[in-house]
């Protein structure tokens, strides 16, 4: 059945997300932080690895900062981030991380080479392996956010609906379009976004990575552009 897997992602996020707010509920402050800087150094290692898979530099440099231009224009982070604080304050009156946990993780869940990967997998031939994988994943990770950021988390779920399924559609449209080079330039554009967030979790720096999604549609770009960088 073509879209289980994101189906499958779906739930995952959002048993995984439950789970977490019922655990966080229970655990001090201090505990909360520290296990946020704890996920925040993995999220950066996540981000290094990635970015460290693809042998050209320049093409993530190029399509971060490109991408920049356009979200910045845009105003996709404050728009999420609106559309994150209308929910907080209508469902807790402004007293929980609601937006922030919506943005992170919906970046988080969402810019990996697994999303793109997966969804085309599913899409093509109905074998949704690599979202299961990836699910399981994404179940300890909103598991574990959720603990820390609550149930703001939970609402990922809608944005992982929207990306995996809209690939996992349109993925008859572009077979053959797409080939391993521009999927590795996604994933390590993909890694500069998550190492952003990484840096956002370990209050070192608040970087508006939301800005920087179009990025991921730009680095194929400049790969099938320029067939004679050394990728």
């Amino acid at each position: 059945m073509v879209g289980l897997g994101t189906l499958i992602n779906i739930v995952a996020v959002l048993v995984g997300g439950g789970l977490g707010v019922f655990v966080g509920r229970r655990l001090p402050e201090r505990m909360r932080r520290t296990a946020m800087h704890a996920i925040g150094l993995v999220t950066v290692l996540i981000g290094v690895s990635y970015f460290l898979d693809f042998s050209n530099p320049l093409v993530p440099l190029v399509s971060v900062v490109a991408g920049l231009v356009i979200g910045e224009a845009v105003g996709i982070e404050d728009r999420l981030r609106a559309f994150g604080d209308s929910l907080e304050r209508r469902f807790s009156g402004g007293k929980s991380p609601v937006s922030r946990a919506f943005v992170t993780t919906s970046l988080l869940f969402c810019v990996g080479p697994l999303t793109v990967l997966g969804s085309l997998q599913d899409g093509l031939t109905g074998d949704y392996g690599l979202l299961a994988l990836k699910s399981s994943l994404d179940f300890v990770a909103s598991l574990s956010f959720a603990a820390v950021l609550g149930w703001g988390v939970m609402l990922s779920a809608g944005t992982v609906l929207v990306v995996q399924g809209s690939i996992t559609l349109g993925a008859s449209f572009v077979q053959g379009l797409i080939s391993e080079a521009m999927i590795s330039a996604m994933a390590a554009t993909g890694g500069v976004l998550i190492l952003g967030l990484g840096l956002g979790l370990l209050e070192i720096r608040e970087i508006r990575v939301a800005n920087m999604l179009p990025g991921l549609l730009v680095a194929p770009v400049l790969v099938a552009a320029a067939p004679l960088w050394p990728l």
